[in-house]
């Protein structure tokens, strides 16, 4: 399987126990009807999937509830062997909006903010850095950051970071994530909090979402294992069966500025992207957002 992070230094920006325990009834979950809603899919899940079969897989996702979509700068680009507005077509006609992409900000940004901007996407997201050595290092890529969104905001379109653990971890006390917050412009920069990796840092995405209000408006949701599961030490299992207790943790996201919800998995009990699809939406179908 590939190795999410080795992907991420090679095609981005190399260059550059419990969660939340609660005396809320879960009988108030398990009685309330479900409600339709939206919730997308980082395509990133289906990688060993898609490539040759983008229309199939995304017509599959689309019969299984999914209503928004998250790409990614994979082999065949963000849109997927696909014009920019065919791509755009193909999904509307589905009834799935394209809301984001993970891309390479270091190469043909220019040409990247153009295009989403002709398809009416609403960000565009860095999902790695990669660990650095110093507190000036994370304050040197704020300011870029500052720029890319610049460019972005010019077309009309949001600039986005996505997390991992290393930027939960303190260099000298402090933490990096505070670093990318306090100084970057949120008038221009938001963030995609990938929860998973916030609690496998050993943080809660929850304190988080309460000290920046209004900063973290997308989500990636995945569940953690509390114990590797593969040689590759991920922890990342179907959503429902890990120990993040989700059905707590988003309703009360949504009052601190999340808007979107992308289900992710790194790997996949049983092996099959397709069914950890089907049980992201399955559960998320459930959650009161």
């Amino acid at each position: 399987m590939e190795n999410r992070r080795k992907f991420l230094k090679a095609a981005s920006c190399i260059a550059g126990a419990t969660l939340l325990g609660s005396n809320t009834s879960w009988a108030a979950f398990l009685t309330e009807e479900p409600t339709a809603k939206k919730f997308g899919i980082q395509l990133y899940t289906l990688r060993d999937v898609i490539n040759g079969r983008e229309k199939e897989t995304i017509t599959a996702i689309a019969k299984m509830g999914y209503t928004q979509i998250e790409s990614y700068e994979g082999p065949h680009g963000m849109y997927w062997n696909m014009k920019p507005l065919e791509f755009k077509q193909f999904t509307a006609d589905l009834g799935i909006e394209l809301i984001s992409s993970h891309c390479d900000i270091f190469s043909d940004f220019d040409q990247k903010v153009e295009q989403a901007a002709a398809v009416n996407m609403k960000y565009l997201i860095c999902p790695w850095v990669g660990p650095q050595k110093s507190i000036d290092d994370y304050k040197r890529i704020a300011a870029l950051f500052n720029e890319k969104a610049k460019q972005c905001a010019a077309q009309g379109i949001k600039f986005a970071y996505h997390n991992h653990d290393y930027s939960f971890k303190k260099i000298n006390g402090v933490f990096p994530q505070d670093i990318l917050m306090q100084e970057t412009d949120p008038k221009l920069v938001c963030f995609e909090m990938d929860m998973y990796w916030v609690v496998a840092a050993g943080e809660n995405p929850l304190e988080w979402l309460k000290k920046y209000p209004g900063r973290f408006e997308l989500s990636h949701i995945k569940d953690r294992s509390n114990s590797p599961i593969n040689k590759e030490n991920y922890e990342s299992v179907d959503l429902g069966t890990g120990s993040i207790d989700f059905k707590q943790l988003i309703p009360q996201a949504k009052k601190f500025g999340l808007q979107y919800l992308f289900m992710e998995q790194e790997y996949y009990l049983g092996g099959s992207p397709i069914k950890a699809a089907e049980a992201g939406a399955a559960y998320l179908k459930k959650i009161k957002f």
